[in-house]
C-alpha cells in the first residue's frame, strides 16, 4: 500500500549535470515521489545528469524535469540540495541556484541540503544563526560563514523564521528523510 503522507507538498531538487553524489539524488527523490511529493529535479542544462558513487565512480544517468531559470521557486515547499563535491562546488557558481536558496530562506521555506551540499548555503550567506551538519570538511567553511555545526546523523534547525534538515554522507540517508517527511507533513 503507498504512503500519501506527502500528498500536495512540493519539491524541487537542484544540481548541476555532472557531479551530484548519486544517493543523495536519486534516493530521496524515489522516497519522496514513494509517498505522494511531486518532486522536480532541475539541472543547470536541459541535458542529462550524470552521476557519480564515492566521487569518482560512474553513476546512473539522470534525466531533469527542468532547468534551474525555468524553476519557479515560489511553488515549492522545499529545496533540495543533494552533495558530491564536484556537483556542490560547481553549483554554488551558480548565481540562479544561490538566489534560489536565498528566495526559499527569505520567505520561510524549508530547505535540505546533505553531504556537501551545504557549501550552497554558505555561498547564499544564510546560515547566520543556523545549526547544521555536512560532511566533516565543510565544517570551517559552515564556521566562517555564521553557522554552527555539529557531527550529527541529521540536524534540523528552525531558527531564523525557516527550517533546515541537514546530513552528512550517504550512509545518514535514512535520518535524512525522516525528518524531511517529518517536517513536510506537519506543514500539511
Amino acid at each position: 500500500m503507498a504512503d500519501n503522507t506527502l500528498n500536495g507538498r512540493r519539491v524541487l531538487a537542484i544540481v548541476t549535470n555532472y557531479g551530484v553524489e548519486q544517493d543523495e539524488l536519486v534516493v530521496p527523490v524515489r522516497h519522496l515521489r514513494e509517498r505522494g511529493a511531486h518532486v522536480d529535479v532541475a539541472a543547470v542544462s536541459g541535458g542529462e545528469i550524470r552521476t557519480l558513487v564515492g566521487d569518482k565512480d560512474p553513476g546512473k544517468t539522470v534525466d531533469p524535469d527542468l532547468t534551474l531559470a525555468d524553476a519557479d521557486a515560489s511553488s515549492y515547499d522545499l529545496l533540495l540540495v543533494p552533495g558530491g563535491t564536484v556537483n556542490a562546488d560547481t553549483l554554488r557558481l551558480e548565481e540562479s541556484a544561490v538566489a534560489m536558496v536565498r528566495s526559499f530562506a527569505e520567505s520561510g521555506r524549508k530547505v535540505a541540503a546533505i553531504c556537501h551540499g551545504p557549501w550552497l548555503l554558505v555561498e547564499a550567506g544564510v546560515l547566520d544563526g543556523k545549526t547544521l551538519t555536512s560532511y566533516a570538511s565543510v565544517a570551517t567553511d559552515i564556521r566562517n560563514a555564521k553557522g554552527t555545526w555539529v557531527d550529527k546523523s541529521v540536524m534540523h534547525c528552525g531558527a531564523q523564521g525557516w527550517d533546515l534538515i541537514t546530513s552528512r554522507t550517504p550512509d545518514d540517508l535514512d535520518d535524512f528523510l525522516r525528518e524531511i517527511g517529518s517536517v513536510l507533513e506537519a506543514a500539511a
